[in-house]
């Protein structure tokens, strides 16, 4: 744990099978909202959670993996620090960590172990994080991989099982599909398209993920780096299809009050109770895969991002100060779990807190994030207020439409902060050319 780099990156040694396992994991700590989409707007799930990220994904490994892991940046924060300046390192560590909290993921077990073992939400919730925090403390970014390999395997066996069992129970899923509701095999779900598009627009999200480019970061080479992100949009489609046809199986089968259910409501239906219990396991693991990555994420954020940062700014960097990166990122983990916990009360809906910290950050950092891949860049002047105010005027706007009982315009609050980075982009002579280098910060 004395070397940064080995505690927070695995010493850049991540090879091609870890670094599929953890990406393709991470991804689906949403598993039982696709569950109770699907269950409520059939094949849609896919139209709005599967194929834009997929697109968007597919950009990401051919234009900024490579690119990434040659870079050598430990985060995003740490990229914005290196093109942008002290302040707007800081700036972004503070966008990334309300958009890396793990905050939904551990509501989602949280429900999961209150329904299931008749406990207290907030204990639920307490075991969720400390489970997860107890081996991050110790190992880092390694014990990361090695419990991600170990839940890519609980998840697939799982829904590979449920989906045998569902099957065999109720037919071949041709025969499945051809009775449902007319509006489950509508890829639109009975919604409008602009709802549909609004998804589209939110997988950009893809491009400033936190995850994403920490395992191309951490990756051993670039090639391995782009690599394992295609071969990861493989694994997608099949865990997809699985889940979908899943969710199907069970719209088809089973009158569900609680939607949000759907996954372990048939398993509970169709499958012994061993296997039920795997099942069951196999779910948490997918779900604590994503609290696992994106707590960590959180812990380096505040703790090296911000407060190292801080500190080497007040000290100038040695050495010494290096060596205090580590400790600084273990004592973020317990201001990620305060405010993961804060987040999970305070807004307890999974998909509630999914969309609103993505629909008001991503604004602010997705087009300063892809300038630097540019060979020119934004003036450092200018940056902070191309940051910031995309993120306030989404604020703004979310706020209006819950006073309102409807956004202005009839517009979702990632739409204006998306046009007001790209008006100050435009017009504010942001896009001048400069030829990218460091700035000192």
């Amino acid at each position: 744990r004395s070397n940064p780099e080995e505690y927070l990156l695995m010493g850049r040694r991540l090879s091609l099978p870890g670094f599929i396992a953890t990406l393709v994991t991470t991804w689906y700590g949403g598993i039982l909202g696709l569950g109770e989409n699907t269950y409520l707007y059939g094949v849609q799930t896919w139209f709005i959670f599967a194929l834009p990220y997929y697109i968007f994904g597919l950009i990401f490994a051919l234009l900024l993996a490579k690119r990434i892991s040659i870079a050598k940046f430990i985060s995003i924060p740490d990229h914005f620090h290196h093109y942008y300046g002290r302040s707007a390192g800081i700036v972004s560590a503070l966008f990334i960590l309300v958009l890396a909290s793990p905050a939904p993921y551990i509501l989602s077990i949280g429900i999961l172990l209150q329904t299931f073992l008749d406990i207290s939400l907030g204990w639920a919730l307490i075991l969720a994080l400390g489970t997860s925090m107890i081996y991050i403390w110790t190992g880092g970014f390694g014990a990361v991989i090695r419990t991600d390999i170990f839940q890519f395997i609980l998840m697939y066996g799982g829904f590979i099982i449920l989906l045998g069992f569902a099957w065999g129970e109720y037919g071949s899923p041709i025969s499945m599909i051809s009775q449902l509701p007319e509006t489950h095999i509508d890829p639109s779900g009975g919604m409008s398209v602009q709802y549909i598009l609004v998804w589209f627009f939110i997988a950009m999200w893809t491009f400033v993920d936190p995850g994403f480019y920490q395992r191309c970061a951490a990756a051993n080479s670039p090639v391995t780096a782009k690599k394992g992100i295609l071969i990861s949009l493989l694994f997608w489609f099949i865990f997809d299809l699985l889940t979908i046809t899943t969710g199907l199986y069970a719209k088809f089968a089973l009158e569900i009050s609680a939607p949000l259910f759907a996954f372990p409501l048939l398993g509970m239906e169709i499958l012994p109770p061993i296997i039920f219990g795997l099942f069951i396991v196999g779910i948490l693991a997918t779900i604590m895969s994503t609290v696992d990555s994106l707590g960590f994420i959180s812990a380096i954020t505040f703790g090296r991002d911000i407060m190292w940062r801080i500190q080497v700014a007040d000290a100038g960097k040695t050495p010494d100060i290096d060596r205090t990166m580590t400790p600084m990122v273990q004592k973020g983990l317990f201001v990620m779990a305060f405010l993961a916990l804060a987040l999970a009360v305070t807004i307890p809906s999974v998909v509630r807190l999914w969309y609103m910290t993505g629909s008001i950050i991503v604004p602010g950092l997705l087009l300063p994030f892809l300038m630097t891949f540019r060979t020119h860049h934004i003036n450092s002047v200018n940056i902070i207020q191309l940051m910031t105010l995309p993120v306030m005027i989404a604020i703004i706007w979310f706020i209006m439409g819950n006073l309102t009982d409807g956004y202005p315009f009839g517009l979702e609050p990632f739409y204006p902060g998306l046009l007001t980075s790209l008006f100050i982009f435009s017009f504010s002579g942001l896009n001048g050319s400069r030829d990218r280098t460091k700035i000192p910060g």
